[in-house]
């Protein structure tokens, strides 16, 4: 059985849910402690100028797992990135058919920042017909940190493959998944161009870029990944 391991974060980008589509079983962990430098709480889109930021304000502490944050919803935030999503996407293809269904979901009430950002990547996965199995590491109880927590999690669920982003090259070690009896292997997802709006094509936007100009068109994904493979 083949394993993928992520963080919950923001409406991210093409990658992740190729990671994810790739795998027989998927894992959040959403009890990793929560990093401002990561994409636990940000995400951009593309505007007329280029390159547009989205970050939600959070109330937490120092060393607070991402299932224990709490998004500041006071601030007015979903509304204020909503806004800003309708101000760049409403002359896309699929803007009417995205945009009131993201709406629906952004402004629902969630426990914590961890729980949100998984519901809104479970409807986008059942929206591109993806069906890999996903489990919460919060439910598996282990309590090893760093490479030997993504071992142990791999051994408790009896994995055999272990499917890394290629971030995590510079401190994994065959070696070790190897003495596990599992193989390490690394996603082959490359960045593709599609339509965008607005001249050149900025690569690794938020998720919901590639809704608005595509819609949930999986295929794409697909073709787009073997027709960088072919170059």
């Amino acid at each position: 059985m083949r394993v993928a391991i992520h963080q919950p974060d923001y409406i991210p980008y093409l990658g992740y849910f190729y990671k994810i589509s790739k795998a027989d079983l998927f894992v959040y962990l959403d009890e990793a402690q929560f990093s401002n430098d990561n994409m636990h709480h940000r995400n951009v889109i593309k505007t007329p100028q280029g390159r547009k930021r989205l970050t939600i304000p959070l109330d937490y502490h120092f060393k607070d797992a991402i299932n224990e944050v709490r998004t500041k919803d006071e601030l007015g935030w979903k509304e204020e990135h909503l806004t800003l999503l309708a101000a760049n996407y409403s002359k896309t293809k699929y803007y009417k058919e995205i945009y009131p269904l993201i709406r629906e979901l952004l402004l629902t009430k969630y426990e914590n920042l961890a729980d949100m950002n998984m519901t809104i990547n479970h409807f986008i996965l059942s929206g591109f017909g993806l069906r890999t199995a996903i489990v919460k590491a919060s439910e598996l109880k282990v309590d090893s940190k760093k490479e030997k927590r993504i071992l142990d999690i791999c051994t408790l669920l009896k994995a055999n493959e272990y499917y890394s982003g290629l971030g995590a090259k510079s401190y994994q070690s065959e070696e070790d998944f190897a003495n596990r009896g599992i193989m390490l292997t690394y996603t082959d997802y490359k960045v593709f161009d599609y339509p965008q709006q607005w001249g050149g094509f900025e690569e690794n936007m938020s998720i919901l870029d590639f809704l608005f100009n595509c819609g949930f068109d999986w295929n794409r994904v697909l073709e787009g990944v073997r027709k960088d493979e072919q170059l």
